[in-house]
């Protein structure tokens, strides 16, 4: 290591050092390690930046801006000099300036906050105000999730969704004019999926993405909700809808104890998440079939419900499925965000019982339970449920094969799966 590059390191760890002893109180100190480090090296690019930052708060703008020409031109790659001297530039309204000047933090770090910012604010006030919704937008993406941010930005960033928001609006009024002989002309046909790419567009929709947490298999389409018409069995299972909710009564009439909490983790993984339902019958189940398992008893207890399924295309995975059960979901209850273990399945809910209060969100869609009417999904994507009212919720829930798979994926899916959970001995798959 050179002399340099020692002598640069040290530089900024006092200015460092300077900098949080200002921000925690300390001023005194923080003024000594400011004066230590320009006595070591009063020509540092790093010691004169602070210089033109305090020249800044001053309003000596113009001195500012001749220092930190002067740093820039001997070391042009500290982005911290750069968004000064756009700062200085602001100030003195030298606005061609100022961008270039942005741009070259940008370059050094494309997602720097306080470059994306400023740049922006310029281009609102040079009048392009769409792209600056463009650019604030690229500004409230690069934000870690859950970063916590000064106070100060607070405001800025307020500002920046209100312009994103409203360049959004009257970009669909204009999108809109634009397509609207177009959805006239094919009015009848299926334009979901165009209403949701015009929806995430416009970003009215959130994206969400499969996330299995045992086997993802790649290929198959992402997609939330599926039609009800692609799978015409389902008309026979949701035409005994009355018998099927008139058997589960039957077994409620027992109380709670008929009922077994549908989570039962044993340690602490995922302890946090399902903390509030965890081995609760405030989200009981009563299985018919469970990851592979029979439950004669509750079989020989729901004969017309059993009947109904005969039609039932069931995802025959050891130690995985097939999965038949009633959930029930007590009153003001909520079932956290989660995913499911794997996209080679998909999930049915037949609604048996639903009281107003009650929601369901897969991914960005969300739908209401209606009696009778079944929901087929893909429970890989994040999803969640409600129950804001003061009885009970009941669906019956099946799983079945994702109908995009071949006989020889089906096949080769389910001796992995079958073999995953030999080689661990575990009770059922990895991930489950």
């Amino acid at each position: 290591m050179n002399a340099a590059s020692v002598d640069s390191q040290r530089i900024a760890a006092l200015l460092d050092a300077a900098n949080k002893a200002m921000a925690t109180g300390r001023a005194a100190e923080g003024a000594r390690l400011y004066r230590q480090a320009e006595s070591e090296a009063p020509h540092h690019p790093l010691v004169l930046n602070e210089f033109a930052r305090r020249l800044l708060h001053e309003g000596k703008a113009e001195q500012a801006r001749d220092i930190l020409r002067d740093a820039l031109g001997a070391d042009p790659s500290h982005a911290s000099l750069w968004i000064n001297l756009a700062a200085a530039l602001r100030t003195l309204g030298l606005h061609a300036e100022e961008m270039s000047a942005l741009e070259k933090v940008l370059e050094l770090n494309p997602n720097d906050l306080r470059a994306l910012l400023q740049k922006a604010s310029l281009e609102e006030l040079r009048g392009r105000t769409r792209d600056a919704a463009a650019t604030y937008r690229i500004a409230l993406g690069a934000i870690p999730t859950g970063a916590t941010l000064p106070a100060a930005l607070i405001p800025i960033l307020q500002h920046a969704k209100e312009v994103v928001d409203k360049n959004a609006r009257a970009l669909e009024e204009f999108l809109g004019h634009r397509i609207r002989a177009l959805r006239e002309r094919h009015a009848h046909e299926p334009l979901a999926r165009f209403d949701r790419c015009f929806d995430i567009l416009l970003q009215k929709r959130k994206v969400y993405r499969p996330q299995p947490s045992f086997m993802n298999y790649p290929g198959l389409p992402a997609i939330e909700f599926y039609e009800r018409p692609d799978f015409p069995w389902l008309a026979e299972i949701e035409a005994a809808t009355e018998d099927i909710r008139n058997e589960l009564l039957a077994v409620l009439a027992d109380g709670p104890a008929a009922l077994e909490p549908y989570v039962d983790h044993q340690g602490s993984i995922q302890a946090d998440q399902w903390r509030e339902l965890n081995r609760s019958r405030r989200w009981g189940v009563y299985s018919l079939w469970r990851e592979g398992i029979e439950f004669p008893e509750h079989i020989a207890r729901c004969p017309r419900t059993v009947q109904a399924l005969r039609v039932w295309p069931r995802y025959q995975v050891p130690r995985c499925g097939p999965t038949a059960l009633f959930s029930i979901l007590d009153a003001h209850t909520r079932i956290p965000a989660h995913s499911g273990v794997s996209n080679t399945r998909l999930i049915v809910h037949l609604p048996l019982v639903v009281p107003p209060g009650c929601g369901f969100r897969v991914g960005a869609e969300q739908r209401e339970w209606v009696p009778g009417k079944a929901l087929v999904f893909d429970d890989t994507f994040e999803h969640e449920a409600w129950n804001d009212s003061d009885t009970p919720r009941a669906v019956l829930i099946i799983d079945i094969w994702s109908p995009f798979l071949s006989v020889a994926e089906r096949e080769l899916v389910t001796e992995v799966t079958a073999g995953v959970g030999e080689y661990y001995g575990a009770s059922s798959y990895a991930g489950a």
